[in-house]
């Protein structure tokens, strides 16, 4: 019994674990019906001195891949509802 309880204790936690991961990480979740066309984002990223490779979505996120205003590659997602950034890292494409 106590086994059991273990077990059940430990498959609990890392349920919750990755629930609120899960929650953590979903920043995008406008309905589409709301969601402002790519065209918006690129002409956003452009007018901050972006070079615009490639625009996709993502976990409902749009995501960009782009050469930035210090000539760096950077990969960010972006709430398609407002086009505000959400996360970025470094882009690995081109």
């Amino acid at each position: 019994m106590k086994k059991l309880m273990t077990v059940t204790v430990l498959a609990l936690g890392a349920m919750t674990a990755g629930t609120a991961f899960a929650s953590d990480d979903a920043r995008c979740n406008a309905p589409m019906a709301e969601w402002q066309p790519r065209e918006a984002l690129q002409e956003q990223l452009e007018g901050k001195g972006w070079e615009v490779r490639q625009i996709k979505t993502e976990d409902g996120c749009y995501e960009a891949y782009a050469i930035d205003d210090q000539g760096k590659r950077v990969e960010a997602y972006f709430d398609p509802k407002t086009l505000e950034m959400v996360r970025q890292g470094r882009g690995d494409r081109d």
